[in-house]
């Protein structure tokens, strides 16, 4: 009987790394999977991810952030740079465990004649300084796009990306030359609904996510008037 071949050390343990990360991230609740799922777009999936739960338990986003440092260890970096609260969150955490002990910066999200654009707020426009070396940071990365923004902001202003960091990366997305470390590499196909072959099997749909999120109002609450 010959042996069967041997796999690749590395290739198994960036799986047995991914499989711990996914686990933390069921834990924290983020992570749904096999399911028959409505996405807000009106597509179907087995594979859903409550994006603002990714980052809800400090201990677990410590440690991840710790282990994209730990990747990110050899390049020097002057500023980690990063959108939306839970990236931030999160480069908070790759900034304190990195040796070069970067600043964290922010950009802000917008629309701008019906596209999508990136916008640094002023005061942070002097912290990148030209040459310097930038970290961009993401918690789930899903068409790349956020990113490719904030990749031309940081060359306008004449700064460098030496990386990519995150926590999930769909492996369709491509990212061009820059090196890239997710602690998830992972893609789940979505569905146009008359080409979904759960609704074929006859899988009940679910549509707890886009429901709770039509149906649920944040809390709020408002200053007094004064008297």
């Amino acid at each position: 009987m010959s042996a069967s071949p041997r796999k690749d050390p590395v290739a198994v343990e960036a799986e047995v790394r991914e499989k711990i990360h996914l686990e933390i991230l069921k834990r924290t609740g983020a992570y749904h999977a096999n399911d028959h799922v409505l996405l807000p777009s009106g597509q179907h999936t087995m594979e859903y991810i409550e994006k603002t739960l990714v980052t809800t338990e400090p201990s677990f986003t410590e440690g991840l952030g710790a282990v994209i440092a730990k990747h990110f260890a050899p390049w020097p970096i002057d500023v980690v740079l990063s959108t939306g609260p839970g990236a931030l969150i999160l480069s908070h955490c790759v900034a304190r465990a990195h040796p070069s002990r970067p600043i964290v910066i922010y950009g802000t999200k917008g629309l701008s004649g019906g596209k999508r654009r990136v916008t640094l707020p002023v005061e942070f426009q002097r912290l990148v300084r030209p040459g310097g070396k930038v970290l961009l940071v993401e918690d789930l990365v899903s068409t790349g796009s956020t990113l490719n923004l904030l990749i031309n902001l940081v060359e306008q202003l004449s700064a460098q990306v030496v990386g990519i960091g995150c926590l999930w990366r769909r492996t369709s997305v491509e990212l061009g030359t820059r090196p890239v470390f997710s602690l998830v590499n992972r893609d789940f196909p979505t569905y146009d609904p008359g080409d979904c072959p759960l609704c074929k099997k006859g899988v009940p749909l679910n549509e707890e996510f886009v429901r709770r999120r039509h149906a649920r109002r944040p809390s709020s609450v408002q200053e007094p008037k004064a008297p």
